[in-house]
């Protein structure tokens, strides 16, 4: 049992639950009855999550990108959690840092700025100066966080354990849930990965498909220097995003085309992450969007990031298309295509609940749809109709919702579906000829060759084996357990009934022309028999219910 494993962690753990009031997992930690699984209120998981610490925070972060697990009021609450904490002192960190250089620091660094930039729950940043003059950022890992972080994982799949024997927990696949977020904890910790990340961002978005790549800035890693506790980058002279300025010429008119443009730039960059590429920058919150002093923008910590295969990037594409055009039966359709795994859904009911979201939808302009809203809800249907969708998913869908909201901060004139329609015969082309119209053609070429040589084969064989009748179909019925049971129980009671009937017939017929004591003993036995048996009969009918 989870209390019995009392370490401290873990009662301060159950103090902040206790003392926020969820009764559901006072019940559950304590051993008592349990009931359907209620999450707190959004106010009260964001304060309990606060309360646990660091590494909580960034649970709460991560659940934040699961629109398909959470409703849309606990995305918006867990989406402000900031990882606000105290700065490690200097002495710590430059601790660390000694320990991650493979040369002694002076030879490294002229200068590093102990008061740091920024500090996190995993990290803290640094602005610091190399030998050779050039300006960097250094991304310090905390000290012990890597124990406190397996630590904390520990007791999440304890939890997590307790969860999945509920229908609550097996429905959702708690613990399979509770793995992937503890995988992304851990790979938080490893900083190596983030500077794989960002060198693979620079590299995508160095080839501009709708924008000037130049326009857009990914920081460049430091490779000699980074480890796994520590990340070194060349560092970028700005401000971020929502606090840039701009000179006021002819009455603010250019200062509205600049923000339009600006605007359009990082639309369209995402739209090449997430519809071209296949992998994106998954958290482009204020912070991490700055407008640089050259009048650039830039993507900063790539710490969370998401991929989308091929098949996903076409269904997402057919999505917008359906959205635009509200077809419920087509949403309907590529949300079973993107469903993690076959599972029974009622179609029509799919459908219905999906025509009931987009008719909200039918006397709206375009510019006016909140083109994030729209995913969220359909994410919100599939969840209600128990459809579990990929994590990408979440990412994708928390990914536009940010990049909506910050863009309409920035620019309440800007709207994203106004963005993506110079876009939609582009993806399209995209999607029917590839990026290689030759090699595309070649290959559908191929495949027609392919084709026309094994039909007539193929249909000869088919014919073959209707008209010889060795044709064989071999069908699979599911759901037919319970049919087959009944038809069972039927056949058996109609059998004990007929013997009943049969053994009264006999016992009557032989104490008509019973002459002797041992007939009429016969006769006897035979009604009592048939007595008790058909005393069992009514008795299995009337336990089972089902007398009517």
């Amino acid at each position: 049992m989870f209390l019995t494993q009392t370490v401290p962690r873990q009662r301060e753990i159950i103090e902040v639950v206790l003392r926020n009031g969820w009764d559901y997992m006072r019940r559950l930690l304590t051993g008592g009855k349990t009931d359907e699984p209620q999450l707190p209120t959004p106010a009260v998981l964001k304060n309990i999550l606060v309360n646990l610490g660091p590494v909580y925070i960034k649970l709460g972060q991560l659940l934040s990108t699961r629109p398909d697990l959470l409703s849309a009021s606990y995305i918006e609450e867990l989406s402000t959690l900031q990882d606000e904490v105290p700065a490690v002192p200097w002495p710590e960190i430059e601790v660390v840092i000694r320990k991650q250089l493979k040369r002694p620091l002076e030879e490294v660094f002229q200068k590093i700025n102990p008061v740091p930039v920024a500090a996190g729950s995993i990290a803290q940043t640094h602005r610091a100066t190399l030998a050779d003059g050039r300006e960097v950022a250094l991304k310090v890992q905390r000290p012990g966080i890597d124990a406190t972080i397996a630590q904390d994982i520990a007791l999440i799949q304890g939890i997590a354990d307790l969860v999945a024997r509920t229908d609550f927990g097996q429905t959702y696949e708690i613990k399979s849930i509770a793995e992937e977020f503890t995988k992304a904890l851990e790979a938080e910790l490893d900083f190596t990965r983030e500077a794989g990340f960002t060198d693979e961002l620079r590299r995508n978005l160095s080839k501009g498909r709708w924008f000037d790549p130049k326009q857009i800035v990914v920081a460049e890693v430091d490779w000699d220097l980074t480890s796994e506790k520590l990340l070194v980058m060349e560092w970028l002279d700005g401000v971020p995003f929502l606090s840039a300025k701009f000179n006021s010429d002819n009455n603010g008119k250019d200062v509205a085309a600049e923000r339009k443009a600006i605007t359009t730039l990082l639309f369209r960059a995402f739209f090449q992450q997430l519809y071209i590429d296949g992998f994106f920058h998954a958290d482009p919150h204020p912070g991490n969007l700055f407008y640089l002093n050259d009048g650039r923008v830039a993507l900063l910590d790539c710490g969370m990031v998401g991929r989308l295969d091929p098949r996903t990037q076409q269904i997402l594409t057919e999505m917008l298309l359906a959205i635009v055009d509200l077809d419920a039966g087509r949403c309907a359709q590529l949300t079973l295509q993107l469903a993690d795994s076959p599972q029974p859904v009622i179609v029509a009911r799919l459908e219905s609940d999906y025509d009931r979201m987009l008719r909200k939808y039918h006397n709206v302009s375009l510019t006016d749809m909140n083109f994030s809203q729209v995913i969220y809800e359909i994410l919100q249907v599939a969840r209600n109709n128990k459809i579990r969708l990929p994590s990408n998913m979440g990412l994708y869908a928390k990914t536009l919702a940010n990049l909506e909201g910050v863009a309409r901060a920035f620019n309440p004139e800007i709207n994203l579906f106004d963005e993506v329609k110079p876009l939609m015969t582009d993806l399209f082309r995209r999607q029917l000829v590839g990026d290689n119209p030759v090699r595309s053609l070649l290959r559908t070429a191929l495949d027609l060759k392919s084709l026309s040589l094994q039909s007539p084969r193929q249909i000869e064989l088919l014919l073959d084996r209707v008209t010889s009748e060795t044709l064989r179909w071999n069908l699979s019925l599911h759901g037919l357990d319970g049919v087959r049971r009944t038809m069972d129980d039927a056949a058996n009671r109609l059998s004990f009934s007929i013997l009943v009937g049969s053994m009264i017939m006999g016992a009557a017929i032989v104490s008509t022309k019973a002459q002797t004591a041992q007939l009429s003993f016969l006769s006897s036995g035979l009604f009592a028999a048939a007595s008790l048996l058909g005393l069992w009969l009514i008795i299995s009918i009337l336990r089972s219910g089902r007398l009517r």
